[in-house]
């Protein structure tokens, strides 16, 4: 078999366990994914492999596997440094929180664990000669771009009701259309997703919005309103369309932003979006990233609201910049030009925005010092010169300090922060 989109190494390596399976009198098939992408001419990431050798069977004939999962049938397997999932043909019964089988039997027929897949583009196997087993018409439906459930759509979401939300990325991703059936069993049964925990949402959500087509998976969502049945649910009403259509225009190194573009839609505030994204299991990482947009954001909202000269412009962008961080300030720069005029602000306010907009990049250039670390001047040194112990006075010098030294104010150099701290503890006990 000549595979086109997966590293050619890695299709030696995945040949080569299914040609030992063969040899021993094993089927064994490549199966899913990367049998569709394959299809679809995209990227194959991993290759899984089905066979009718039992988990016990496997592990005997390869010395290099991890027992991954043997009650469910599978087995990793490890080959010239590439794994591969090798899973024994099953079927499975009495899914329990709608999500888990309770029930796995081993079967002999290929045909039969086909059956218990999702949706027909998934539900295909291909041997070493490149034969595909194709009961339920997935090549069809990749052709005519359908999403479509294997057998009746409402068992399918019943067992799993993850594969909604799987079925409306897969939509969007491809940007392909929903079957008729599959829709109507999905708007049906979305109350299921109750039982989904936070963070299997969130995968489905974050490979979603990393595609090419994320508006087409949110205007499904919006449509169907799964969203709303999660266990941490949104609206699909708050969020404004004259924002969304934004959002695919944020791609590549930028992808993470389209949830900041999308909860700004979404009139979130930084608090508010924080909670949310705890709740849907985002890292730490990434939703400070997301909400410190909406932190920037806010932030010079306030700036706006009173008329300033250029130069307190400057100053106010210089202490957002220390607020929020340098990524935030960068991330919102970014957002900024995408957004539409803000009918709420008056002429002088928006006239402020395009200001503050238009040189941010330079003042944020100009500034000298980010962090405390950065100042030539460090808290033991104010303590040592003041001859005074330390407390929560010596935190708000040293903020002040970076504040001013960003600014320009004063010269990042240990004379001139030495006179400031002199003169300021002196206005102080004035």
């Amino acid at each position: 078999m000549q595979w086109t989109k997966v590293d050619p190494e890695m299709a030696r390596q995945s040949e080569e366990v299914l040609l030992k399976l063969n040899e021993e009198g094993y089927d064994a098939f490549w199966v899913g994914g990367c049998v569709r992408d394959e299809l679809l001419g995209r990227s194959v990431d991993d290759m899984d492999i089905t066979t009718s050798a039992s988990p016990e069977q496997v592990m005997e004939l390869f010395a290099d596997c991890i027992p991954t999962g043997l009650q469910h049938g599978t087995v990793t397997v490890r080959s010239g440094g590439y794994f591969f999932e090798v899973t024994t043909f099953r079927t499975e019964s009495e899914y329990k929180d709608n999500r888990r089988p309770s029930e796995v039997r081993f079967v002999k027929d290929i045909k039969e664990d086909l059956q218990r897949r999702d949706f027909t583009m998934n539900a295909l196997a291909m041997d070493r000669n490149g034969k595909i087993v194709d009961p339920f018409g997935g090549q069809a439906d990749i052709r005519e771009e359908w999403i479509r459930c294997v057998g009746a759509a409402n068992e399918r979401f019943g067992e799993d009701a993850l594969r909604m939300l799987r079925c409306v990325r897969f939509a969007s991703v491809f940007d392909f259309k929903i079957a008729y059936n599959t829709w109507k069993a999905l708007v049906k049964q979305r109350d299921l997703l109750q039982h989904i925990a936070m963070e299997r949402v969130r995968t489905e959500m974050v490979k979603m919005m990393a595609g090419p087509h994320p508006l087409r998976g949110l205007e499904l969502l919006s449509r169907s309103r799964a969203l709303e049945f999660i266990k941490a649910p949104v609206y699909g009403e708050r969020f404004d369309k004259n924002v969304l259509v934004c959002i695919e225009q944020l791609s590549g190194v930028n992808v993470l932003l389209r949830w900041s573009l999308l909860l700004i839609s979404g009139q979130y505030i930084r608090e508010e979006a924080d909670a949310l994204l705890r709740k849907w299991t985002f890292s730490n990482d990434d939703r400070l990233r997301i909400t410190g947009v909406l932190q920037v954001k806010e932030l010079m909202k306030t700036v706006i609201r009173d008329n300033k000269d250029q130069r307190m412009l400057r100053s106010e962008w210089i202490i957002t910049v220390l607020t929020c961080g340098r990524q935030a300030a960068e991330d919102w720069l970014k957002i900024q030009p995408l957004l539409p005029s803000d009918s709420s602000l008056s002429a002088s306010a928006e006239k402020l925005y395009q200001d503050i907009y238009a040189n941010a990049a330079e003042w944020s250039q100009s500034m000298k010092v980010h962090e405390l670390k950065d100042l030539e001047i460090t808290g033991e040194n104010i303590l040592e010169q003041l001859q005074r112990k330390g407390g929560p006075w010596l935190g708000q010098l040293m903020k002040h300090l970076l504040r001013e030294t960003a600014i320009g104010n004063i010269a990042n150099q240990r004379e001139a922060l030495t006179a400031e701290v002199k003169r300021v503890v002196a206005d102080d006990q004035a």
